[in-house]
């Protein structure tokens, strides 16, 4: 009973903060899969963030706070739709993407249906084996952080002591303060908890992503979308692990498709800067949730600002651009840093007053010696080819059946970007160039730290990559670029 009411406040809290700024009218079945989605994302971003509180301030009933958090949310909720709320259009319709002909309609919603059961039949096979997580990282860092916020006590400081370095005390704590709040309203350590969340998050990923294709380019490209990251068996082996990869991978992806919703709805006067909000609340839940989250936080922001500052930045006597007002860099910025705000407050304080300091940067001398070594250039370039080349761990490579379809669908036509997806892949490319940098300072094995974690850095920005592939499709295909899908779907 009181793990039904944990579920519910923890669902309904993620549903009242994914409805902030949502003023349109939409399909039904995409905006209630949108939600849905979202909803079980944010929900244990909400419940991870507030257990930790209460760690921190000694708050015994947890049940009352979730209560006081679901009714803040609540009235927030009113209160901004009441303040922000704009007009609401006609049911918005997608804009047209990759349109193909009706057999390849008929074809994709089969291949959908079967690979959803198949990857739905992996995961509950995989988890039936390993209960536990699949891993190490599952049983040393994530599941043992979660059982010293659960057990420890007076003393559940103590699970992040430097005494314990193989355990990375300095990772943030969204994964495992979302698994301790369950098991505080269970009353015991159970380990399906860990296990359900992680195929909540894995689930979860792929909704928010044929919804948010759905949205915006149509059924054909979300069934296709979201059929590619069901391919990929390494998304659907890591879902299962109990790796915070994966949940960080969705919230990657809720930042970006927010960015692309905001922008989209900018185009015909309908943007709610809710939207934006809910944008800046992803990226900070990303950053509470790994490491390289708080990396794409910053190349986020980093990139908005650029993209927003750029006509100023290159204009000159002969350009036909209006100069950019600073009011309205302002109006796009504000609400991302006031959604990204409260977690990044969070992970500060962690970082200062209760983490010891992270591995990576412990002797500045070494990292520049190590920085001005161009063997190592070398060796992480070959890595990083190696794995684009060979991503996904399947009989053809995820990377290269996107290349292929990029030239299937004709790669000759182009679609005007919005600031949202420009801003989207501006964050991915430094995102990709940190991941970079790091590896050229890492103190550990350079081979070593490649073989074991770059496949799970490129995983975590995949679901956003084929978000913004899709996206970025010329509007439909006719001729010689329906004829050569048709060769490449059924040889």
């Amino acid at each position: 009973m009181l793990l039904a009411l944990a579920a519910l406040l923890c669902i309904a809290s993620g549903f009242f903060l994914a409805s902030v700024g949502w003023a349109r009218r939409t399909p039904f079945a995409s905006d209630i899969l949108w939600r849905a989605s979202m909803s079980v994302g944010y929900g244990l971003g909400i419940f991870s963030v507030s257990f930790f509180f209460s760690r921190v301030c000694g708050i015994v009933h947890l049940a009352a706070m979730d209560l006081l958090i679901f009714g803040f949310l609540l009235v927030s909720l009113l209160l901004f739709r009441s303040v922000f709320r704009t007009p609401i259009a006609n049911e918005i319709e997608p804009t047209m993407g990759f349109d193909g002909p009706p057999w390849l309609s008929r074809f994709l919603k089969s291949a959908f249906a079967i690979a959803l059961c198949v990857a739905a039949y992996a995961t509950i096979l995989r988890t039936l084996a390993h209960p536990s997580g699949d891993g190490w990282d599952a049983f040393a860092i994530w599941n043992l952080h979660a059982r010293f916020l659960f057990l420890g006590g007076a003393h559940w400081r103590d699970g992040f002591s430097s005494l314990i370095p193989w355990s990375h005390p300095d990772y943030p704590l969204l994964l495992p303060a979302a698994i301790a709040h369950f098991w505080t309203y269970l009353g015991h350590e159970d380990r399906s908890i860990p296990a359900v969340i992680s195929l909540c998050f894995t689930f979860g990923t792929v909704g928010l992503l044929f919804s948010s294709l759905s949205l915006l380019r149509g059924s054909t490209s979300a069934m296709l979308g979201s059929l590619t990251l069901l391919s990929t068996p390494f998304f659907i082996a890591q879902g299962t692990s109990q790796y915070a990869d994966v949940p960080l991978s969705f919230f990657l992806l809720a930042t970006v498709v927010h960015l692309c919703l905001h922008d989209r709805d900018s185009a015909d006067g309908h943007a709610s800067p809710g939207v934006l909000f809910l944008a800046g609340v992803s990226a900070g839940f990303a950053a509470w949730t790994k490491n390289e989250g708080l990396l794409f936080l910053c190349a986020i922001l980093a990139a908005r600002a650029l993209i927003f500052l750029r006509p100023r930045l290159t204009r000159d006597a002969s350009s036909s651009l209006p100069p950019v007002r600073l009011r309205e860099n302002w109006s796009t910025l504000a609400p991302l840093l006031a959604g990204a705000a409260p977690a990044l407050l969070l992970v500060a304080g962690f970082k200062h007053f209760l983490a010891p300091p992270g591995d990576l940067f412990s002797n500045s001398g070494v990292m520049m010696h190590k920085l001005l070594d161009p063997v190592r250039y070398w060796v992480v370039v070959k890595w990083f080819a190696k794995e684009f080349l060979l991503f996904g761990h399947g009989l053809i490579p995820c990377t290269l059946l996107l290349i292929g379809f990029y030239f299937a669908s004709g790669r000759g036509e182009r679609r005007e970007t919005t600031a949202g997806f420009r801003t989207s892949r501006l964050a991915m490319i430094f995102t990709l160039a940190g991941f970079f940098a790091i590896y050229l300072i890492t103190p550990y094995d350079l081979y070593w730290h490649l073989r074991f974690s770059l496949s799970r850095l490129f995983l975590q920005l995949w679901p956003s990559v084929i978000f913004l592939f899709f996206v970025a499709l010329p509007p439909g295909m006719t001729g010689p670029s329906q004829n050569r899908l048709k060769m490449i779907l059924m040889p």
